[in-house]
């Protein structure tokens, strides 16, 4: 079993286990998701980070004493990573390190695409601190890409990027996966975008027992 920790504190079953669902439907890999406490914007800054880092070992410990035997940090700035890896002794894989090493594999023109400030740390170590980086008109954490708006800012700040010269574009913020966006720019746009929660699954495939 693989345990899924969210960072965004959401009541509805449906969105908190959709990360898992997209897994299972790509890998074969069943899963059990949680959310850490008490923030409903998940995290957007060095202070939700900060709030975050021990919940998210705390919830890491209770997934592997309920059976889980592989983690899934479901956060493209890998919050706590180091921290939760050495807390348990099961993998641990992270959507931001995931999604930033497979386009580095690439080794094709890449932009990032988030919703902080910055590119998050794994993407500016892997991808290098010059980067391109862009974040969404409008969009300043993960419950704003969940309305209209911010779809079609979302669409609109990754047209903008490959039109800069971009052929990949690797999501660091897996909120991009909640609304199937990397889908979407291949429908609409005829790109390659790298899914954080995809590219983890991949990861997790040669990793987590199915």
């Amino acid at each position: 079993m693989l345990g899924i920790i969210r960072v965004l504190t959401h009541s509805d079953p449906e969105f908190v286990n959709e990360h898992g669902r997209l897994i299972a439907a790509a890998w074969g890999i069943a899963s059990v998701s949680r959310c850490i406490d008490d923030q409903p914007r998940g995290i957007f800054d060095a202070q939700s980070e900060a709030v975050a880092v021990p919940k998210i070992v705390a919830l890491g410990r209770a997934l592997k004493v309920e059976g889980c035997r592989a983690l899934f940090l479901s956060c493209a700035a890998d919050p706590g990573l180091r921290e939760l890896r050495q807390a348990v002794a099961i993998p641990v894989v992270s959507a931001g390190s995931a999604s930033a090493s497979l386009a580095a594999v690439l080794k094709r023109p890449v932009a990032v695409m988030g919703i902080g400030a910055d590119a998050p740390a794994p993407f500016r170590t892997l991808l290098g601190e010059t980067v391109r980086y862009a974040r969404p008109e409008g969009v300043l954490n993960t419950t704003d890409l969940l309305t209209p708006q911010g779809r079609e800012a979302s669409l609109a700040c990754a047209d903008a990027l490959y039109r800069e010269g971009a052929e990949v574009i690797a999501f660091s913020c897996t909120g991009f996966s909640t609304i199937a966006l990397a889908e979407t720019i291949n429908q609409e746009l005829g790109k390659i975008a790298i899914d954080a929660v995809g590219a983890a699954g991949l990861f997790i495939s040669q990793l987590a027992p199915r």
